[in-house]
């Protein structure tokens, strides 16, 4: 590995504006390239970040041998093809959350990663922030006792946008489960693990998208209730209750700055602010992998992805949520 590691970026829109906002700050990182199907946009991308190159096509990308690891930022429906692609030609990545957006796609994208002998991590950037990785500690060290109850809900409203937009559109898997319902099932898979059962009900938008999904994940001691929508705000907080106390991650907890801890009545509350955006961690552990010559994140591996995608299929199933592509 190279003294800098190289990325290419993929897919222009806002998550990627933010994400390089953050490569920028980690000092073995470097911006090689950008990519778009629209040289121009590529060029005006490239020009404000100043990377090397600039691409009007995805396989100028894959074929650029100064690029080590490319981070994919594109709607949903296309990560899986290009991730695919570009792992054939020797490429790692990392590929924004949902990796794919079904098992069957996130299957083929592991295996792909398997055969090509490279680098494939989920862009699940909650799973890296200071404040998440303290309280998955906390409640593994017994702080709070046996979690019985969680509590967690993301959302926003997003119906006023233009139908074609990514999240209003099923034919980029459009929705508000897959874009930020996957942060809440993360939490209560990442602290209670898979349930035994799950309740789930969700309402439609017109264009075909659903548009608010609520789910109760049931476990043998322990119940978790989960929320996401599109129609309204919501405070977007998560509470984790245990039979000795409870934690409470500051909203907007995906993103959380601290959290505050509740002990027989007393609550201590403190401050963990992110490097940048929040997207620093997670970049620095794409680059712990590579310069350790790991094929998967310990933090967040290739069965967790698969654990994920599952729990997401399985509410999809129970609400009746099928995107056109799908066969």
């Amino acid at each position: 590995m190279q003294q800098k590691i190289r990325w290419g970026i993929l897919g222009l829109g806002s998550i990627a504006h933010s994400f390089i906002k953050d490569l920028l700050l980690v000092n073995d990182a470097e911006l090689t390239a950008v990519a778009s199907r629209n040289i121009n946009k590529a060029i005006e991308f490239s020009t404000q970040y100043n990377s090397k190159y600039a691409f009007g096509s995805y396989e100028e990308l894959f074929k650029c041998e100064e690029v080590d690891v490319i981070y994919i930022a594109t709607p949903h429906s296309f990560h899986a093809d290009i991730a695919i692609e570009a792992m054939n030609f020797k490429k790692h990545i990392l590929c924004e959350k949902p990796m794919g957006v079904n098992l069957a796609e996130v299957t083929k994208m592991i295996n792909t990663a398997h055969e090509n002998g490279v680098f494939l991590m989920e862009a699940l950037w909650s799973r890296f922030n200071p404040t998440i990785q303290k309280v998955k500690e906390l409640i593994d060290d017994d702080v709070i006792g046996d979690v019985r109850y969680i509590h967690a809900d993301f959302a926003f409203p997003a119906l006023h946008r233009d139908e074609e937009n990514r999240l209003l559109n099923p034919n980029l898997a459009g929705g508000s489960l897959l874009d930020i319902g996957i942060y809440p099932v993360f939490l209560s898979y990442l602290l209670l693990g898979k349930p035994e059962n799950i309740l789930a009900s969700s309402k439609m938008y017109k264009t075909g998208i659903e548009m608010q999904t609520s789910m109760v994940f049931d476990y043998a001691e322990a119940q978790a209730i989960l929320y996401s929508g599109l129609n309204s705000k919501s405070k977007m907080e998560a509470e984790i209750s245990g039979t000795k106390g409870a934690i409470f991650l500051d909203p907007q907890w995906h993103h959380a700055q601290g959290y505050t801890l509740e002990i027989e009545g007393n609550k201590t509350h403190f401050d963990l602010p992110t490097t940048g955006k929040g997207y620093f961690y997670e970049i620095n552990e794409v680059h712990l992998c590579l310069r350790e010559n790991k094929l998967e994140s310990n933090l967040w591996n290739h069965q967790n992805s698969r654990d994920l995608i599952e729990l997401l299929d399985s509410i999809r199933a129970k609400t009746n949520v099928k995107f056109p592509f799908e066969k």
